[in-house]
């Protein structure tokens, strides 16, 4: 960890605790920080809060006091979570005072170079993948960032020698200043979350930040079939390189119904992949254009692509029971990862979804809703999503309780080489904290079945 004194004797205030949260806390108190941490949650119900209280760390809990800022902070390291209208954030750009994310803390103690991967949807896969290939390329990579390991956490740890796998979502790259990745990766860009963004001007915006700090020593892999994706790269300093699933392509990474191509000579055969769906096609580029320029070797790439089958709740296969396949995408949290899934079939599918209602529309998916036989809905979208199904000339409709039911009410009605799929298409906090929780209820459900 690098020896910085940035934060010595300065007030930092961390808004919001999780996991995130204290990790900031810890490591600003360890940089010799006066920290100050709010979190909503009462303080005799947040194990986090007892914990960083005992190490000397100011603890306020339960409120969000309007006048804190009145204490003078010099910095504010906020949740991701925390939308930028919450009156201490707003009132803290007002005055002028930095607000970060635990992103940004992860760059300046770093030893270790960053990847930087953000995009709406197949992060995740890209990073798990890409992370899979520089391990078994002797590349020593570290794992951080959205996809569940604190980065400053893991910077802490970093050395020299080593790079750091970096899973951004928009709201932690909204919280950036300086953070500038060696390669950066954007997947694609589609509209969400615009309940916390605004407008997918800011959205994307925010998505952007991954490379607006990059200069020409660094490397922006882009997504060139996409117009919006291919618009923000045209603003960047980085050095471009593009990937596309239309067809062989002389620059960049590409590909075709066969092969994948690097700069435009076969590299290889798309047959021996074993991560299926046209949609992971994007991700695979994506990583392996990475891997190439870290220097691993094509043998060490083609293996991890014939034995990577794909991340916990993306498209994962679950069990085969009596000739029917189950899969849990319980990560399929908007209509464009549904529709995703659905592509990734050929056999008939019977379709697991719901969740919270964002009130948004599910036409999206209406092409791709040919092979569902059945749908199974739950969670406040329910009805919403039986009329859009029947509108799809889908002949069976279900409506359950929850994921349980569900799974139970999928396997009654399925038959023979039939896949059931959990694919949502909508957020999971109506019923679930989080997707994860949902992913595991549904994996439960079916190793229940006998």
């Amino acid at each position: 960890m690098k020896s910085i004194t940035q934060f010595t004797s300065k007030k930092v205030l961390v808004l919001g605790l999780a996991k995130s949260g204290v990790a900031a806390a810890e490591l600003l108190h360890k940089l010799g920080a006066f920290v100050t941490v709010n979190d909503a949650k009462p303080f005799e119900e947040s194990q986090d809060a007892q914990n960083l209280l005992s190490k000397g760390i100011t603890v306020i809990c339960g409120r969000h006091p309007e006048d804190l800022l009145d204490e003078g902070f010099e910095y504010v390291i906020k949740n991701p979570g925390i939308p930028y209208h919450n009156p201490i954030v707003s009132d803290a750009i007002s005055r002028g005072i930095p607000v970060w994310t635990e992103i940004e803390l992860a760059y300046l103690i770093s030893e270790a170079p960053f990847i930087g991967i953000t995009g709406s949807n197949g992060k995740t896969t890209t990073t798990t993948l890409l992370f899979h290939i520089l391990n078994q390329g002797g590349q020593k990579p570290l794992i951080a960032g959205n996809i569940g390991t604190v980065a400053c956490s893991v910077a802490q740890e970093a050395q020299t020698d080593q790079i750091i796998v970096t899973e951004l979502s928009s709201f932690q790259l909204m919280g950036i200043d300086q953070f500038k990745p060696k390669i950066s990766i954007l997947t694609n860009l589609y509209e969400a979350h615009l309940d916390y963004h605004g407008s997918f001007e800011e959205y994307g915006e925010a998505k952007f930040a991954v490379t607006k700090n990059q200069t020409s020593e660094d490397i922006f892999i882009y997504n060139a079939d996409q117009s919006a994706v291919v618009n923000y790269a045209s603003k960047t300093k980085a050095k471009l390189l593009p990937f596309s699933t239309k067809g062989r392509r002389q620059d960049g990474i590409s590909a075709d119904a066969e092969r994948i191509y690097w700069l435009g000579e076969p590299f290889l055969e798309r047959k021996s992949i074993a991560l299926p769906g046209e949609h992971n096609l994007e991700n695979i580029l994506a990583a392996v254009a990475t891997s190439i320029l870290m220097s691993c070797p094509k043998e060490t790439i083609e293996h991890v692509l014939t034995s990577f089958t794909g991340v916990k709740h993306r498209t994962q296969f679950v069990r085969e029971w009596k000739q029917r396949r189950f899969f849990n995408d319980s990560k399929a949290t908007n209509t464009l990862a549904t529709k995703s899934a659905l592509a990734a079939f050929k056999e008939p599918i019977i379709l697991i979804a719901g969740g919270l209602d964002r009130g948004h529309s599910f036409e999206e998916m209406r092409e791709y809703m040919g092979n569902v036989k059945v749908i199974v809905t739950f969670g406040e979208t329910a009805e919403r999503l039986i009329e859009f199904a029947e509108s799809c000339g889908v002949k069976g409709l279900e409506k359950v309780e929850n994921i349980q039911q569900a799974v139970h009410v999928a396997t009654e009605l399925s038959k023979p080489h039939d896949v059931i799929l959990l694919s949502p298409a909508c957020a999971s906090w109506d019923q679930y904290a989080n997707f994860e929780l949902r992913g595991d209820d549904f994996i439960q459900a079916v190793f229940q079945i006998n």
